[in-house]
């Protein structure tokens, strides 16, 4: 049996040996895997580290341009709020000049009219201070025979202004005639 006694021992050996190589082995895999935690671990920090600088790059960046932008359009707002001033400034000022010119045309034309009315008025009294007195006139003359004896003495004294008109006309040409007629005797009588 002395054959079977060597061949445990040499299982039992190597057993051991096997239990031996697989303790090394985990102890070899666990040390790895303990390096390869640590390594991700690292990793992971310092990726964690960059996405969060990363992150607050972008954040300050995002708010100093939303910053600018709001700088911008204050500006932006406050120029064209003074623009509209100024526009509204220059049509006011044009309103008021329009306004001014408007007043002046229609004080002048009131005044025009008052001064149209007041002639006419004048006129009317004048004509109305004519009618009364040829009314008048009339009234007074109608009845009178001193009126017919003044009606034919114009009536006459006008005959003999146009007879006495006739008779020197007649007379200016016969005057005018005479030059004429001689000098054309004279002429006559020299050729």
């Amino acid at each position: 049996m002395s054959n079977g006694n060597g061949v445990t021992a040499t299982l039992s050996q190597a057993a051991e040996s096997v239990k031996e190589t697989a303790s090394s082995v985990g102890t070899a895999i666990a040390s790895t895997a303990e390096g390869a935690v640590k390594a991700v671990k690292k990793r992971a920090r310092t990726a964690t580290k960059a996405v969060k600088k990363t992150a607050s790059k972008a954040t300050k960046a995002a708010s100093k341009a939303v910053t600018k932008a709001k700088k911008k359009l204050a500006s932006a707002s406050a120029a064209a709020k003074k623009e509209a001033t100024a526009l509204r400034a220059k049509v006011a000022g044009k309103k008021k000049t329009a306004k001014k010119a408007v007043k002046k045309a229609a004080k002048k034309a009131t005044r025009k009219t008052a001064a149209v009315k007041k002639a006419a008025k004048k006129v009317a009294r004048k004509a109305t201070a004519k009618r009364a007195v040829k009314k008048a006139v009339r009234k007074a003359t109608r009845k009178s025979p001193a009126r017919k004896a003044v009606k034919k003495a114009v009536r006459r004294a006008a005959v003999k202004k146009a007879v006495r008109k006739a008779v020197v006309k007649r007379a200016i040409k016969k005057t005018a005639r005479r030059p004429a007629k001689k000098a054309a005797k004279k002429a006559a009588r020299r050729t």
